[in-house]
């Protein structure tokens, strides 16, 4: 396995970190900015990401955008589209469409259609009302009417995308932990205690190096992951993809509340963008959740 990056791919992770940067929220309240809200989807559409699958995309590409969103707190739907594309292939009509999981549609602003897979089924639903959620930049909604019968799906096509999910929540993950991280770093070199910036003090940097350790170790395991998916047998693929997130869900929380603790009390109000990394990352661990018992059984 050769884990580095190709010179396209590098290239599609400048122009992710690049959007992200320039139009992803910088602040608790850049979410109720409509305009740049506005801007921002704009953005999204142009650039086809929602459909790299169907432009034959590798898990490795899918993951290289997940992150970088993950990490600007992008805050218009990416992951459930491109989940989706990878159920239905190209679009051949007007809808918007994502994915639903446990009977939520996901990432679901602007959804006309959510699909389900049940059993080897796909299915299709409607999607309606918009849902409570702790995540601040994503959507969930409910699913309306009867699902729709759409096809079979095989049981290699049900694990590939089952692995290529797990991989796009991980990296995900792995882009919320380098935001958070990214947070209090900058802040430990501006603020100041006791005539010096907290950043200084060995007890604050030791906080900060072991989330840098946990970040290296999220992007070691969540890049071999994302190559697994089309490149290993499925059942090796899955459990590559079930260990990454195992792994990185627990660095980012811990990551993320690391950075809550670097900002002291500020770190614990509603004008600081930390908690909104936390809420991310929180929700990205419950979607398509693992457990260790599923590593250690080898559950395929």
């Amino acid at each position: 396995m050769d884990v580095r990056l190709t010179g396209e791919q590098r290239q599609l992770r400048d122009a992710a970190a690049k959007l992200a940067d320039d139009l992803g929220p910088g602040s608790v309240l850049d979410l109720d900015d409509t305009a740049r809200v506005t801007r921002l989807a704009k953005a999204v559409d142009q650039t086809g990401w929602r459909a790299l699958r169907s432009d034959g995309a590798t898990g490795v590409e899918v993951a290289i955008v997940a992150e970088e969103f993950g990490r600007g707190l992008v805050d218009v739907p990416f992951l459930g589209p491109v989940l989706a594309d990878d159920l239905r292939g190209p679009a051949d009509d007007d809808q918007r469409w994502t994915v639903a999981v446990a009977a939520r549609a996901i990432d679901a602003q602007g959804a006309d259609r959510a699909l389900v897979i049940d059993d080897g089924r796909l299915l299709v639903g409607g999607v309606g009302a918009e849902l409570p959620g702790a995540d601040l930049t994503r959507v969930d909604a409910e699913l309306t009417g009867r699902p729709d019968f759409l096809g079979e799906l095989s049981a290699d096509q049900v694990a590939q995308w089952q692995a290529l999910a797990l991989v796009a929540t991980t990296a995900d993950l792995v882009g919320v932990a380098r935001g958070a991280q990214s947070l209090a770093v900058e802040y430990a070199k501006v603020r100041a205690q006791y005539g010096n910036t907290i950043g200084s003090y060995q007890a604050v940097a030791h906080l900060l190096a072991e989330s840098q350790a946990l970040i290296e170790g999220s992007i070691s395991v969540a890049r071999h992951a994302a190559w697994s998916v089309d490149e290993l047998p499925h059942a090796e693929s899955m459990r590559a993809a079930r260990i990454a997130k195992l792994y990185c869900a627990r660095a980012a929380r811990t990551v993320c509340e690391t950075a809550i603790q670097v900002h002291g009390g500020i770190g614990n109000t509603w004008e600081c963008l930390a908690h909104v990394y936390l809420r991310r990352a929180l929700t990205s661990t419950e979607l398509f959740p693992v457990s260790l018992e599923e590593i250690d059984l080898g559950l395929s």
